[in-house]
């Protein structure tokens, strides 16, 4: 790294630690509404996923000036809804069935959607452990010049 500042390295992780936090909160809401038959707008709901995009600090001719100021790290592209099939399960005694007795339901599956959250809490913690790695590191570079 070209830079001689820790900031740089703690704002990839912030910016990493940001977007894991914003997956886990769709995650969560994937979660909450796998058994959702309908929605307000009477549609079924469907699941959705978070797609990132890195973003990456290019300085021209080894230069650093405001308009090289662009942020490291990673940032949330989009969120996309997931166009797989619905799931049909039959209860006949269901409000939302229909007269065969199938309940559409959302594609979320609850196992897959714990292990995106597992993921991206370890994603999180990962980066954590990268910002106090490098807080000890600025630390111990300041007590060499005591």
């Amino acid at each position: 790294m070209s830079d001689q500042s820790i900031f740089p390295t703690l704002g990839i992780s912030a910016s990493a630690m940001d977007a894991q936090s914003y997956r886990m909160r769709v995650i969560a809401g994937n979660l909450a509404n796998a058994d959702t038959t309908k929605d307000v707008n009477g549609n079924v709901y469907r699941r959705r996923d978070v797609v990132f995009a890195e973003q990456l600090n290019r300085t021209l001719g080894g230069r650093r000036g405001p308009q090289n100021e662009a942020a490291n790290g990673v940032r949330i592209d989009r969120t996309v809804v997931d166009q797989s099939s619905l799931q049909r399960a039959y209860r006949p005694g269901h409000p939302d069935a229909d007269p065969e007795g199938y309940v559409t339901l959302p594609n979320v599956n609850p196992m897959e959607e714990m292990v995106d959250m597992m993921v991206a809490t370890r994603a999180y913690e990962a980066n954590v452990a990268a910002i106090k790695s490098a807080k000890t590191m600025a630390l111990k570079a300041l007590e060499i010049g005591k």
